[in-house]
């Protein structure tokens, strides 16, 4: 059982890096660091978008319009965080 506890610890882990390579591809789509016209940018950013997308797009529906602002990667980070801690704990006390 802490073997499956470990995998899926290890599955949010990276998950959590292609979150922020997502939101940090957006910054600097946003500022013109880099260019949607390179090959290698949008097949980048349409892989982030296809792995990111069914988790963040219903938890862009039930947020607020914030202008601009979006918050549904915070949101999915703190789940994130929330359940790593939740199989720590759950992991401690299988072991002990």
């Amino acid at each position: 059982m802490q073997s499956l506890l470990l995998l899926i610890d290890t599955i949010l882990s990276l998950y959590t890096y292609v979150i922020i390579a997502m939101v940090v591809i957006g910054w600097l789509l946003a500022f013109g660091v880099i260019n949607i016209n390179n090959q290698f940018v949008r097949q980048a950013q349409y892989i982030i978008f296809r792995l990111t997308e069914p988790v963040l797009s219903p938890i862009r529906r039930i947020l607020p319009d914030l202008g601009g602002i979006d918050l549904s990667p915070v949101v999915v980070l703190l789940a994130i965080f929330f359940l790593r801690n939740l199989i720590v704990e759950y992991g401690a006390k299988l072991v002990g």
